[in-house]
Formats: structure tokens, C-alpha cells, sequence
């Protein structure tokens, strides 16, 4: 569920500005590709819009459906309304008894989810094109035959649920803004005073009625778009959607309310305290609507203002003035005003009212001035490399099914990107200027949240809402009859596409790195991904976080670039590229487009070859990357994964550091250049390292120009060693470790443990057995806190890839008062699943393997996939048909073997750590006598007069 959810071109805003770069002599660029999203659209008699969009590139189609329906369209009294019907829809319809996530699982769906943002409600999945029909059955029946599904328990259920996702979300560091900005931005009567999720009032008032009228008043077909895109075509889309959809009758045509944007007459202001390690500061403005120029062009102005890491907001803020520790600017699109917002994370010690001060003056040079030529154009190519990347998705969050719906939706247009990438490529700088002036020249509301005691937001006592008379049904809308006998259930999906992956090519560069190629023609884009040895392993010895710290610091300036400059050339070309490290290794990155391909290769290899690692800028990342790791302290699952993994490993082991392997502030803080310096040479070396190329290209294209740049490339000295991982034994007894988190409305659990490695032969059938336990929606874990007993929004198991011991985990963030209640449920699955006295059902069995085999032609469409499984080869001496023998293991698995595996859990010797408000849960927990229990601070150091 989203609160606030940009416009869907808005996501392509990348992180950076600045001035433009020649290529190196000689080198031509190929002609700039055009980008676009064809489609055809029809409607059916009952005003159910079709948008069919083809891409064959794989076997799946991207559905997606989105209902003109959010929460601006609650009453007084019901808000939360179109969030809790969004979660009771996945709850089973009148022919399908029971989770709508079943059969779409056992037909290996992949990217389902749903959202409610203030306008509208979506929901979306990408099957297998022989599992159209039964995903079109599925969309259907709960459009159409849904009343007769929903009771008094399931409401309640859901209700549960929606509640403790509304704690959750508030139980983070500055979780509680976006309901605050919602009552200062916008007067009672605007539907976008309140928030989308709602108020626990509202939601337990809602009542059996009111859930029932609100779905006769909004879920029909002439309220809604349907895409489909990917393996399709028009005449198919037609000749099926007709079938399921037709007879489904049309509901009363709803007014949209008013465009109402809102600006504030005058400037505002409020603070609020939380539970937070710095001070945050927000400004808002209330801004044109999605959908319009003036929104197209703020974007623009968002860029240069805050959007990269040259923008004015942080040339000044963060790199000379040195105030803050993060600022950003961006537009967020909404149907009936946008909001214009600037956030600053402010440095500790340093006066707010001095970043407020830069802000204000930021502002009014660049809507006195306008931007420069430079600013603009770079502001330009961000904008369509981001728009370019986007589309190689055809569903989910910002793919191209999403694109369309949005602009039929908002517009009536499905091609309104085309206007908005028009406009983008064709604004001036005065246009730029213009419009800011119109728009930010208005009042703004600022919103400082300070560290402090976090107090709850007091609620509004819930009203009972008017009456509402619904408008008699438009007789132009008809059904037609249907084909479909419902009575027989989902329809079955017999065949499933087969598996493909792309062929591994491989060459080797004159500097001894190895190259594996996969093309990808679909996009006009090339990756590389160079993997190297190391990662957090190798701080072993030395200071915690010196890997993620060096490898993050590789793309703050190279050879005659400074860190701005750098990052105005990625920019100038469209680029994304940096470096960063993992448990076992790290890697250097690019994204490039294929008309400037060769000079960002040539920009990469300046990376690799020669970071500058300059003091200054070390002493900047330095206070940021110390601020974050404050942060990561602050959030509750943070704190946890920062003391679980040292409890799991111990002392001294090479795994013995904080999940993220961000290091602690001390150990940053006594990073020297010397240190970054002696692990570039140590471990980013072309010898025995493995370039992978995803994307647009050949071998005969891609190596000369990699020569070209990096066939020098050579490191002096001998490769150090490979860290040492040492065997770990895990504990003889549970433990039961409990951090404070005062305020907290939930309680974080974790379970842990240490398992074989991701190279153990038995590797597949533990993370199948782990799949069963609480891998998926539908696993142990989550049907019983979230589903039956509705304490939680979620709750999962998982490990992560090691060369060493993997680490396995289970979590669940569960309301305060049910702590004792969750953990007892969580040690009880994890026992009986574990000893056997609750085996993996052959039910259960079958359908994590269809869910696994059958997802698998949809998993590798996008570059990014395909680079995900070669790196794995790569890390973990995979063979290159890896894909394929690991889907014959699978398939082969029997629920005997999956048992086997989850033997490998031992139930009485997990680690627990418990993030709360130990006034609440701490003499709970210790009263479970679960194990022995200490209470930690968020650095992992007992707490003095624990017990």
C-alpha cells in the first residue's frame, strides 16, 4: 500500500546534475533509440477499458487492474475504506473459497501484489500465458462475485491485518509524518486531509453493510482499467476478457472529485518528536496535478533543485556548508494536487533553522535565475535513461502495463507519457523558471521532527457517515452473455512454457578478467557487473565496514573528476554506475545506454583504475555513512540485524558484524585514506575477477571497446588470501535477547540460526524446506499471525547466500500486546515443523514446486535477473545450466526429503532478539522461560542492571 506514490515517469528521475562530456576521439555513438510502449485499446459493452500492449521477449503476461478508487473517495467516518476492501479482495470470491494468492501460486506467478494510494486502487500479477485464462477467471469473479464471500469474520481478519500494518508503518523513525503533513496541507473537507491507511477508529466502525455498499458503489467493470501486456495481442485480449468480464453488470457512474490543489495562502509550520536520531526537515508545497505540463516541468525543477548529487540542494547543503547528512527534492503526482517536497536530514550539532535558512535561499536563486543550459540538459537525459530502464518491465511497480493504466486512468489517454516525454525534451530553462515561480512562490508548510519522546497521535473520534444515494446505473452499459460456468471452478492450467535462459558467452580481456556475455536486445541498454573477491568477510581483522565503505567511495571522484564532476558526467550520459560490497565479495556496476556506450565504459574503468579517494570527500561520507548507521540503530528490524548476526557467529568470526555491513561508528570514524587506498589494491583486481555483460550487445561489439579501456589494467603484488570462515557451533540452549524501543507500538521478533553453506549439496532442498515454513504468503509463518490470528501484517523465514555458514532467520513485527502470545505461535511452528511432528504435507510440497518450476520462464525478464543467476555462477562455482539442474532438483524433491531438510533447524538452540518497549514486553517474554533472556542496546553490549 502506498501513502504517496509518484507518477510512474517520475520514477525515472535518477541521482544527479551537472555539466555535459565529450567522448573520446574517434568514437561515434549509434543513432539515440526511440523509446515507446505501442498499444490498442478497446472497451466492452459493461465500460470495462482494455489496454493490450505486445512484448514477446518473454512467455508471461503482466495483468494489471486498476480500480478508479482510493481514499479520496471515503466518507467522513470510513477512512481506510478503500485500503482494508483492497486486502479483503485477495481474500477469496464467491467460486473461489479461500486465498486468492492459491492458484497463482501453482502456477508460478510472479510480481503479484496490490495497492491503495489516495486515487486509485490496483492489482497485479505476471503469469504464464497458458495461465491467462485462470488469472482473467480470478480478476472476474472477485469483480463480479464478491458480495456473497465477504462476512463478519473475514472483515474482522482483514481488519486485524490493515491495523497492524498502519502500526507498523508508524512504528519507524518518522513514521507518523505523512498523517501530520496530510492535516496541514490540505483543509478538513479535502479528500487528501486524511491518510490512506486511515484511523483505528474508522476502522473498527466499519461495519458488514458498509463494506458491501462500498463495493456495489466502486468495483465495476465501467469503474476500471484492465492491461494486458506482454505475450499477447489484441484479438486474444479480446476474445478472453469478453468471456470472463462481459457479464458482469456495470455500477453507478461515480463523479471524480474536483481538482482542488490547494495551494496554502500563507507559509506554515509545526514540530513533532519521535524516537529519531536526527532531526528531520520537510518542506511541502501543494503543486499542479499529475497528468499536466506544469506537473512535467516541476519535475524538472525538482531535479535541479534536489535531485542529484550535483543539484543546488546538495552542492550547498552537503558538499560546502556541510549541514546536513541527505537532502532530496522531488514532485510526487497526485489526481487532484501534487505536493512539491524537500527533505533534509540535518547534521547532528547543527542548528535546523540554518538548513531552513540555505533552503529558502537555494530556492529563490533558481527561481530568480532559472537553470542553466547544462543543468537542464542533464536534468533531460536523466529523465529518459530513467524512462528507458523503466520499460524494460512489462508489469508490476513502473513497468509498462503500470505506464498505461496511470495515464488511462488519470488522463482518458494510455499514451499520455508520450506528452509528458515530450515535454520534458522540449521545456526551456524559462519554462522551468516560469513555472516554478507559479507554483513555489505560493506558501509552503514546513515540518521539523526533532529527537524526542514519540507520542501517539490522537485520533479524531470516528462520525457516522451520511447517507449516500448512489446515482442510477447508465443504461448504456450492457452485459453480454457468458460462456463461463463457474460452478466449476478455477480453470486448470494443464501446460506451462518451457525454461529459458540465454546462452553464456565467454571471452577474456588482456588483463586476465574473464567475461561471460548473455544479449539482451529488448532494451537499448548494457550492464556489467565486475566481481571481485573480498566483501564483509575480509574486514576480518581489520575495521568493521572498510569493504562496503571502500567499494562506496570508488565513484566520489576518479582520475581528473572530482566527486561532483564525476557525477555530472554519469549523468551527461545517462549512466548508472557505482561499486559496492556483500557477505563474500564486491562489485563494481554500470548501466549504459547503448548510444553511449563506449564512454561510459570509458567512465568506468576511470572508477575501477583510479578512485581518487579524496580526504574531503572521505570526511563527508564519513559523517553520512555514521548518521546512517544511527538510523539503521533507530529502526526497530535494523537494530535486530545488527546484533543478531555477532550472536549467531561470535566473536572474532569473519560473519560478525551487522547485517548491512555498514560497520559502527567507531570503526567508520577510524577509517583513514590509507585504509581505502590498501583495499582498493588488496582486492579490486582485474586478475582472476569476472566481468558479466547483460544487454544489448555481442562479444565482437563489447570486448575491443573493453580492451580498449581496461586491457592495461594491471594490480601489482600477489592477491591476499581469502578470508578465513570458520566453523561455528550453535548454542546448546535458546537465548532470548531484548532491545528497547520506548514508544513502540509492535514488537520485532527474530529468530536465528546458523545452516550449512550456499555451496552444501543439500543447499536447494533447505531453502525448499525453508519455502514451506515461511518463504511465501502462503507459508506456515504467515497464515498464522497474519491470516488466523491477525497479529502481524507479515511474517517470513529466509537465508541469505554464504560461502560459510548461512545465516537462517525468521521474523515477525506483531502488536505490542501480543509479544509473549507471537513468540510461543513462532517457537511452536518452528518445533513441530522441524522435529517432524508437523512434516511438510505433500500438499504443501507440490505447490512450492509449481510455484518454483512454473515462475521460472517469468523470472529472467529483465537484464537485471539474468545478471543475478550469473553472478551466483560465478560466486558459488556454479555450471552454467545451473537454472536448469536446479529446477530438475526440485522437481524432483519428495516430502521426505523435504522433512530431511528441515531437520536441519534445531529448534532449541535459536537465537531470539525481541525489539520493543520493554515496559510492555519484557516481563511477557521473561515469563515464557523461553530461554535465558539479557537485555542489549543497539550496538549488541548488555545493558548495565539487565538480568
Amino acid at each position: 500500500m502506498s501513502l504517496l506514490r509518484p507518477a510512474v515517469l517520475s520514477l525515472a528521475l535518477a541521482t544527479a546534475l551537472g555539466g555535459a562530456f565529450m567522448p573520446s576521439a574517434g568514437w561515434a555513438a549509434p543513432k539515440a533509440a526511440t523509446v515507446d510502449i505501442p498499444y490498442e485499446e478497446f472497451t466492452l459493452p459493461n465500460g470495462l477499458r482494455v489496454v493490450v500492449h505486445t512484448d514477446r521477449k518473454a512467455p508471461i503476461v503482466a495483468v494489471n487492474l486498476w480500480y478508479h478508487v482510493g481514499s479520496k473517495d471515503e466518507p467522513a467516518g470510513r477512512t481506510g475504506f478503500a485500503h482494508l476492501f483492497e486486502h479483503l479482495m485477495f481474500n477469496g470470491s464467491e467460486n473461489h473459497k479461500g486465498e486468492f494468492f492459491e492458484p497463482f501460486e501453482l502456477v508460478g506467478t510472479t510480481d503479484q501484489n496490490g495497492t491503495t494510494n489516495n486515487d486509485r486502487t490496483n492489482y497485479f500479477e505476471n503469469v504464464p500465458t497458458t495461465a491467462l485464462d485462470m488469472a482473467l477467471w480470478m480478476e472476474s469473479d472477485r469483480m463480479g462475485h464478491l458480495l456473497g464471500a465477504i462476512d463478519q469474520q473475514t472483515l474482522d481478519e482483514q481488519r486485524g491485518v490493515v491495523q497492524n500494518e498502519k502500526r507498523e508503518g508508524e512504528n519507524q523513525p518518522y513514521g507518523q509524518v505523512w498523517d501530520e503533513l496530510g492535516k496541514a496541507l490540505y483543509p478538513k473537507t479535502h479528500p487528501y486531509h486524511h491518510s490512506t491507511i486511515g484511523s483505528m477508529a474508522d476502522l473498527n466502525a466499519a461495519s458488514l453493510e458498509d463494506v458491501k455498499g462500498w463495493f456495489r458503489t466502486w468495483y465495476g467493470p465501467n469503474n476500471a482499467v484492465l492491461v494486458l501486456a506482454g505475450d499477447i495481442d489484441a484479438a486474444t485480449a479480446k476474445d478472453k476478457v469478453a468471456r470472463y468480464f462481459g457479464d458482469i453488470p456495470a455500477t453507478p457512474s461515480m463523479a471524480q472529485p474536483k481538482v482542488d490543489v490547494s495551494p496554502l495562502a500563507k507559509s506554515t509550520r509545526a514540530t513533532m518528536t519521535d524516537q529519531v536520531p536526527q532531526t528531520r526537515v520537510h518542506r511541502v508545497w501543494n503543486v499542479a496535478q499529475t497528468g499536466t505540463t506544469d506537473f512535467d516541468k516541476l519535475q524538472l525543477f525538482a531535479q535541479v533543485l534536489g535531485g542529484s548529487r550535483s543539484s543546488r540542494l546538495d552542492r550547498r547543503l552537503l558538499h560546502e556548508d556541510k549541514l546536513v547528512d541527505n537532502v532530496s527534492a522531488a514532485a510526487y503526482g497526485m489526481q487532484l494536487g501534487s505536493n512539491f517536497i524537500i527533505t533534509a536530514d540535518v547534521k547532528q550539532g547543527v542548528d535546523p533553522a540554518q538548513v531552513e535558512a540555505v533552503i529558502d535561499e537555494e530556492v529563490r536563486k533558481l527561481l530568480k535565475d532559472g537553470p542553466s543550459k547544462a543543468e537542464l540538459e542533464q536534468a533531460r537525459t536523466v529523465f529518459k535513461a530513467g524512462f528507458v530502464r523503466g520499460i524494460e518491465r512489462i508489469g508490476g511497480f513502473g513497468g509498462k502495463a503500470d505506464a498505461l493504466a496511470e495515464c488511462a486512468v488519470y488522463t482518458g489517454d494510455p499514451g499520455c507519457f508520450r506528452d509528458s516525454l515530450k515535454t520534458i525534451e522540449t521545456a526551456s530553462a524559462s519554462d522551468i523558471k516560469a513555472i516554478g515561480n507559479e507554483w513555489l512562490g505560493k506558501g509552503s508548510h514546513t515540518l521539523v521532527v526533532v529527537p524526542g519522546p514519540r507520542t501517539a497521535i490522537a485520533e479524531d473520534p470516528s462520525v457516522t457517515p451520511a447517507p449516500l444515494v448512489l446515482p442510477v446505473v447508465d443504461p448504456k452499459y450492457t452485459t453480454t452473455a457468458s460462456t463461463v460456468d463457474r460452478s466449476k471452478g478455477v480453470p486448470l492450467t494443464r501446460t506451462f512454457p518451457d525454461l529459458k535462459f540465454p546462452a553464456l558467452q565467454r571471452a577474456t580481456l588482456k588483463n586476465g578478467t574473464q567475461v561471460i556475455l548473455a544479449e539482451r536486445h529488448d532494451i537499448p541498454v548494457v550492464q556489467m557487473s565486475y566481481e571481485f573477491k573480498g566483501g564483509f568477510s575480509a574486514d576480518q581483522g581489520h575495521k568493521l565496514g572498510t569493504s562496503s565503505f571502500a567499494m562506496g567511495m570508488m565513484d566520489e571522484g576518479a582520475g581528473g573528476l572530482d566527486a561532483l564532476a564525476f557525477g555530472d558526467r554519469a549523468e551527461s550520459l545517462g549512466a548508472n554506475l557505482g561499486a559496492g560490497a556483500s557477505l563474500d565479495g564486491g562489485k563494481a556496476y554500470l548501466s549504459a545506454l547503448k548510444e553511449n556506450l563506449e564512454p561510459s565504459i570509458e567512465l568506468f574503468s576511470s572508477m575501477l583504475r583510479t578512485p581518487r579517494f579524496d580526504q574531503k570527500e572521505i570526511d563527508r561520507v564519513k559523517a553520512s555513512w555514521i548518521a546512517g548507521i544511527k538510523q539503521e540503530k533507530a529502526r526497530p528490524n535494523g537494530a535486530a540485524l545488527r546484533v543478531l548476526p555477532p550472536l549467531l557467529y561470535g566473536d572474532g568470526h569473519a560473519y560478525a558484524m551487522p547485517f548491512s555491513g555498514s560497520g559502527t561508528e567507531t570503526s567508520i570514524g577510524s577509517l583513514t585514506r590509507e585504509d581505502l587506498v590498501a583495499f582498493h589494491h588488496d582486492w579490486v583486481r582485474p586478475q582472476n575477477a569476472t566481468l558479466i555483460v547483460v544487454g544489448d550487445t555481442t562479444l565482437k561489439e563489447i570486448v575491443p571497446v573493453l580492451d580498449k579501456h581496461l586491457g592495461d589494467w594491471k594490480s601489482n603484488g600477489d592477491a591476499l588470501a581469502k578470508p578465513q570462515i570458520g566453523q561455528v557451533a550453535r548454542p546448546a540452549k535458546p537465548r532470548v535477547f531484548l532491545i528497547d524501543q520506548p514508544g513502540a507500538v509492535q514488537a520485532n521478533i527474530f529468530a536465528g540460526q546458523v545452516v550449512p553453506s550456499t555451496k552444501d549439496a543439500g543447499a536447494v532442498k533447505f531453502d525448499f524446506a525453508n519455502s514451506v515454513l515461511g518463504g511465501e504468503f502462503s507459508s506456515r509463518l504467515n497464515m498464522n499471525l497474519r491470516e488466523n490470528k491477525h497479529w502481524a501484517y507479515g511474517a517470513y523465514s529466509f537465508t541469505s547466500n554464504a560461502l560459510g555458514q548461512r545465516p537462517w532467520m525468521a521474523f515477525a513485527p506483531v502488536q505490542i500486546d501480543k509479544t509473549a502470545d507471537s513468540l510461543k505461535e513462532l517457537q511452536s511452528e518452528i518445533a513441530a515443523y522441524a522435529t517432524g511432528k508437523a512434516p511438510p504435507t505433500p500438499a504443501e510440497v507440490a505447490k512450492i514446486q509449481a510455484t518454483e518450476i512454473r515462475g521460472l520462464p517469468g523470472s529472467f525478464e529483465t537484464a537485471s535477473a539474468v545478471m543475478g543467476v550469473i553472478s551466483g555462477i560465478v560466486r558459488y562455482d556454479r555450471p552454467d545450466d545451473y537454472v536448469f539442474k536446479r529446477k530438475a532438483e526440485v522437481e524432483g524433491l519428495t516430502p521426505e526429503q523435504v522433512k530431511a531438510a528441515a531437520a536441519t533447524i534445531d529448534p532449541n538452540a535459536l537465537t531470539w532478539v525481541v525489539v520493543g518497549d520493554l515496559k510492555q514486553i519484557e516481563a511477557p517474554v521473561r515469563a515464557l522461560k523461553l530461554g535465558e533472556v539479557q537485555v542489549l542496546d543497539a550496538d549488541g553490549k548488555a545493558v548495565a542492571g539487565s538480568h
